[in-house]
């Protein structure tokens, strides 16, 4: 009889450590996903910003060399992501397609377009402010007959970067919040399956420290194997995404994903180890009246 309620017991155990990693695992991938959109978000962001251009128009006179010499000097600048010089003759192939026919033909073969600079900045650098002390600085150059980029279009895109940046980080504060309460319930439910087992230990005269830490250990190692799981889910999800549309997993961030993965483990094994913690501290403090009422 004694064996049989002793196997039951190990069977308990074993099916509430079970239901306690796939419940961490299944919290860990909510905040898993919520942080993908979010890292997707940032990309798009930086994609965004990093294509804002702010373009320099050369004067009808100026010599190439000049124009070289401009685009060079911008390259090097700590700001400026990078460059690309069109010489007027391309402006006009390219405004001819726009339109669909050769325009220079009803000029009498006069070309009226400039040669230009397209300059695009890295994305910290992306905003009215800095383009426009490159803009007043550039319009000094020799050759510069004037620099243009859309002062509204770009005080728009970051108003409304930062307003959904603020957005997602209140749900993600909020997630982890709840995060934090999923996953200490279930650990508390899985302590709570040996409470009598801490009693018994109590005792037998071990020390506190001595009990709580194969609990301790126990939710830590609940934590990494969830946090595993949720990341073999998240790269399988990525995978497919990739396959299907390659656009939108960009692999050359692989360190912001790494970043991601490392934070997964980081958050399971933290709110793992700290929920234990109080679990097992709740029962060594408790008597033993209230261990049966509980």
């Amino acid at each position: 009889m004694a064996k049989k309620e002793d196997k039951y017991a190990k069977k308990r155990l074993k099916a509430s450590y079970i239901t306690s990693v796939i419940s961490i695992t299944l919290v860990l991938f909510v905040l898993g996903s919520l942080g993908l959109v979010v890292l997707q978000a940032k990309l798009i962001s930086k994609h965004v910003r990093e294509n804002i251009q702010l373009t320099v128009f050369m004067k009808n006179d100026v010599k190439e060399a000049d124009m070289l010499r401009l685009k060079k000097y911008l390259d090097a600048k700590h700001d400026v992501k990078s460059t690309k010089l069109i010489s007027s003759e391309e402006a006009a192939e390219v405004y001819s397609k726009e339109l669909g026919e050769d325009f220079i033909k009803f000029l009498d073969g006069e070309n009226p377009l400039h040669a230009s600079i397209e300059v695009f900045l890295h994305e910290e650098y992306a905003n009215v402010d800095s383009l426009a002390q490159l803009a007043t600085m550039i319009e000094t150059h020799r050759g510069v007959e004037e620099v243009k980029y859309h002062k509204s279009y770009v005080e728009t895109i970051n108003n409304n970067i930062g307003r959904i940046t603020m957005v997602f980080l209140a749900v993600v504060v909020l997630l982890l919040l709840i995060s934090i309460v999923l996953i200490n319930n279930t650990i508390r439910l899985s302590v709570y399956s040996s409470r009598f087992i801490i009693r018994a230990m109590q005792l037998i005269g071990a020390t506190q420290g001595f009990i709580r830490k194969p609990f301790v250990w126990q939710g830590i190692i609940q934590g990494i194997i969830s946090s595993i799981l949720t990341i073999g889910i998240l790269i399988a999800i990525l995978y497919k995404i990739n396959a299907y549309f390659p656009e939108m997993v960009n692999l050359h961030f692989i360190d912001m994903y790494l970043v991601l993965f490392g934070s997964i483990i980081l958050v399971g094994v933290l709110i793992s180890w700290w929920s234990s913690s109080l679990a097992v501290r709740k029962y060594l403090r408790m008597t033993l009246d209230n261990i049966y009422l509980s």
